[in-house]
């Protein structure tokens, strides 16, 4: 009996090992579900780009859309031919077969043929108010649009990727019935039945015991995931699904998707690495893993989550005093993994809650060696917190910070002097618009820069007539452009003699940073970020020289 129960241990120690040491396949749907997303919207370019980044980050299934919903998913299938993917399989979506009509007389399922993808991916309904009140057909003709869909499409040499719409829903519901919908698509033979949490309702506990019952019923099947989250838990409810056996996990970049999103890959993926002993075709990449995310995001023209885990800005950031002294002595006080093992790096935000720590950090991650208890150190500290007093917010302005700490503690200086600057506001009599003029004096080594200028705005004249007066001693200013203007009012109830906090965020399509100016005049506030923006910029361009 003693050598039957140590078998037995030894056995599901093994198998526990299998299961945690196992490949998990990732199927991405952001050009699909997460294009349904209110703000996101996909260009048939931005489409392409986007795959080809998936799979060099390598993904394993990238669903390109619906093949007859939109004219854009129809074109993108027809460019999609021409990607040389090294490693990841295009997947049209659609549906089952409609009721009471031959698989293959059905114009859907003819469109997904038509898409020549290797993978489709079919969706049927498993919850019998679905089948009874949607589809107003019976249980036995919905179970037979399933199977007969699936085999058609095996016929033609698809791999077929079934996924179960609503399962936990129906399975709650009645679990008889949303398994024999699984049993017919086995039936049919697919490759993959994906379990689908399409209301985004199920916690971790039922969705667990749910998908365990799956796997132990379907073991000779390949099972996957699909969840959303619109309890806050879409990560946490896939990764329990890949515990319970599940070996497809399918979400969004950065949890884009109808409502409140679909699970996020770009936290469900390190938690697999780094956390679960999980690995993914994506293991050798992880590095990039940021980079994708915020390419993700640009390709859509949506801002970054700072706070998304592993990737956000925010996600490695240390503010106050104590926690900035704990990561100065040992990161792993404060920071749950290494940062750059998913492309990102530990940061320090120095505000009025900062210590001699903070600026001590962010000192050393700009490169600069400072002495902390040099008196200059506590002078820095002190102007610094009036600084902040005054309106300065150095938080999202590490541009503006770095240029005050050298010029404090180093005495540097910036590399031109503004003797002048003058910007006007009237109308264009011939055409009836409004236009804006700045002129810009400024004192470069010996030399006098003298330029004029017309922008759409005030601060958009000034901003041209910088550069242009810049340019010739710095040409790198060409390459700086302006991403983001924010103007908060301080102390509203002052009214029109408020304090103006003007935030810029620049790039030069490599580096981003940000700059801040404070003023009750709006206009001298921004030309205050400005002047810290292409200072920065000149820096940048002197210190890689």
């Amino acid at each position: 009996m003693h050598v039957i129960i140590f078998f037995l241990q030894i056995s599901f120690f093994k198998y526990s090992y299998i299961m945690s040491s196992s490949k998990i396949l990732i199927y991405d749907t952001t050009l699909r579900d997460g294009s349904q997303a209110e703000g996101v919207s996909f260009t048939v370019a931005a489409k392409m780009r986007v795959a080809q980044k998936l799979d060099q980050f390598g993904v394993d299934y990238i669903e390109g859309g619906w093949p007859g919903s939109n004219p854009r998913d129809m074109a993108f299938f027809e460019k999609a031919e021409e990607l040389e993917l090294s490693h990841a399989r295009i997947a049209a979506f659609g549906s089952t077969r409609r009721a009471k009509i031959n698989v293959e007389e059905d114009a859907q399922v003819k469109l997904l043929l038509d898409a020549s993808t290797p993978v489709v991916t079919i969706f049927g309904k498993t919850w019998l108010l679905h089948v009874t009140d949607v589809l107003r057909t019976t249980p036995e003709e919905n179970l037979a649009m399933i199977e007969d869909t699936v085999r058609y499409l095996k016929e033609q040499g698809k791999e077929v990727v079934y996924d179960a719409e609503h399962f936990f829903d129906g399975y709650t519901d009645n679990s008889e019935y949303a398994l024999s919908t699984l049993e017919a698509a086995n039936r049919g033979g697919a490759d993959f039945l994906a379990l689908c949490e399409t209301n985004g309702g199920k916690l971790v506990t039922p969705f667990r015991e749910i998908t365990n019952d799956v796997v132990q019923k379907f073991s000779d099947s390949k099972i996957g995931v699909h969840c959303h989250n619109d309890s806050g838990v879409g990560v946490a409810v896939s990764l329990t699904g890949i515990e319970a056996g599940a070996v497809m996990v399918q979400g969004t970049m950065n949890g884009y998707g109808e409502r409140n999103g679909n699970a996020n890959l770009t936290t469900i993926i390190p938690n697999l690495e780094l956390k679960m002993d999980y690995t993914t075709n994506c293991s050798s990449h992880l590095e990039k893993l940021r980079d994708l995310s915020l390419f993700i995001d640009d390709a859509t023209n949506l801002r970054p989550d700072i706070r998304s885990p592993f990737v956000g800005a925010a996600s490695f950031a240390h503010k106050g005093g104590v926690h900035a002294d704990a990561a100065s002595k040992s990161t792993r006080s404060y920071e749950h993994i290494n940062p750059s093992l998913v492309g990102n790096r530990t940061r320090v935000l120095v505000s009025d809650m900062s210590g001699r720590s903070s600026i001590m950090m962010k000192a050393k991650e700009m490169g600069m060696d400072v002495d902390g208890r040099s008196p200059e150190m506590k002078s820095f500290l002190e102007e610094m917190k009036q600084l902040e007093f005054k309106g300065y917010e150095y938080e999202s302005a590490d541009a503006s910070f770095d240029l005050l700490l050298r010029r404090f503690l180093r005495g540097e200086e910036q590399a031109f002097k503004v003797l002048r600057y003058h910007v006007g506001v009237g109308n264009d009599t011939e055409n009836e618009d409004a236009i804006s003029e700045a002129t810009v004096k400024l004192k470069i080594g010996q030399e006098t820069r003298h330029t004029v200028a017309e922008g759409n705005g005030p601060v958009s004249a000034l901003d041209h007539a910088l550069r242009k007066a810049l340019v010739q001693d710095f040409p790198s200013i060409a390459e700086v452009r302006l991403i983001d203007f924010k103007v908060r009012i301080l102390e509203s109830n002052l009214g029109t003699d408020a304090i103006t906090r003007v935030h810029v965020e620049s790039t030069d399509g490599e580096q981003t940073w940000g700059t801040v100016g404070v003023s009750d005049n709006v206009i001298t506030a921004s030309w205050e970020a400005l002047i810290d923006s292409v200072s920065y910029k000149i820096l940048l361009g002197t210190e890689s020289a």
